[in-house]
């Protein structure tokens, strides 16, 4: 790659500092397939992330590094294309735990959209929220969603869990994403280019807060990024797509320039794995990070939205039976 710095839209980290990171990590991140513990007769643990440059590396990283060192396991963090991927891993057993954001995660329990069939998923905890974006510029005259008619937009990259976030909330809007826009598929990094080159108007981006291609739109010279607010259209969302969203806010001055806090649509990130996951390993796992969180919280600040109420609170896919007793013993019921 002949750039120093690689992206993901869910975050940016440099090639400096991915090394660091594998270092602190004692080198448990992988750039190859999968290896499952379900073909292996040691207690390996893979975890399905995302790309490099992502907040889904860093904390599955981070989260491979506590299994690794407490719960009695080998895990590595994998290389992946993110949620839709996880779930296919996941539900192939070839990997055993991945990261995964809520709807893709329910569309892929309940066999609907692009899961052809329900895979045999089970939620393990949940971690931290991705706030949905709707990125643009001062001067195009976008101040709600339904003023994306007519324009060229970005809705994230094919297959990817914001392209599934983006076309619901533009059908919210009532608009038809086939029709009414001008439709283009890239990634955040790519998108925030597009926006800064004057090639699309707007771009959806999905992922935690700071998002680093948004903070790049933000601060280049010479332009003025606004957030397009749109939690109104929660409920719609949610009367179709099931008790997946809900709404919350991006807070001023996060993004150079912002001037406004931005009511947003939110969804939750899942620490996901196949329902014959070892229930043993599923509760070591989890007590290993509950029980050394600051060490999570050290490797990106995303962790400080774990907490053991939080990981508890998911009600649309069922829980593994090993997190039911990790969470039981801390007095909260969680349906599996």
């Amino acid at each position: 790659m002949g750039s120093d710095r690689l992206f993901d839209g869910s975050g940016v980290i440099s090639k400096r500092d991915f090394l660091k990171l594998s270092a602190a990590l004692g080198g448990i991140v992988a750039l190859g397939g999968p290896v499952s513990v379900f073909a292996q007769s040691r207690k390996r643990v893979s975890i399905a992330t995302g790309g490099m440059g992502g907040v889904y590396f860093v904390i599955g990283g981070g989260i491979a590094s506590l299994l690794t060192k407490y719960a009695g396991v080998e895990a590595t963090a994998e290389v992946t294309a993110a949620s839709v991927d996880n779930c296919k891993l996941l539900g192939a057993k070839k990997s055993d735990m991945g990261l995964v954001i809520a709807d893709t995660g329910y569309d892929a329990y309940k066999g609907t959209a692009m899961f052809r069939k329900p895979l045999p998923l089970r939620v393990l905890t949940l971690v931290y929220p991705h706030m949905n974006h709707v990125v643009t510029l001062e001067g195009k005259g976008i101040k709600k969603v339904s003023d994306l008619k007519g324009r060229r937009v970005s809705t994230g990259a094919p297959g990817s869990g914001t392209e599934v976030i983006a076309l619901r909330i533009l059908e919210a809007a009532g608009l038809n994403p086939d029709k009414d826009i001008k439709k283009d598929r890239l990634g955040a990094s790519e998108s925030g280019g597009a926006l800064k080159d004057g090639k699309i108007d707007a771009y959806f981006w999905s992922g935690g807060v700071p998002t680093g291609s948004v903070l790049d739109v933000a601060a280049s010279p010479g332009i003025k990024m606004v957030l397009v607010p749109h939690a109104e259209l929660v409920d719609k969302m949610n009367a179709k797509y099931g008790p997946i969203y809900y709404k919350s806010v991006i807070p001023k001055k996060v993004y150079t320039g912002v001037e406004v806090d931005t009511p947003v649509s939110a969804v939750a990130n899942l620490l996901m794995c196949h329902q014959d996951l070892d229930e043993q390993v599923a509760y070591n796992s989890l007590k290993a990070v509950f029980d050394h969180l600051p060490e999570l919280v050290a490797i990106h600040k995303e962790a400080n939205h774990i907490t053991v109420k939080n990981g508890a609170s998911g009600t649309f896919v069922p829980y593994h039976k090993g997190a039911a007793k990790f969470f039981k013993e801390k007095g909260f019921n969680v349906p599996v």
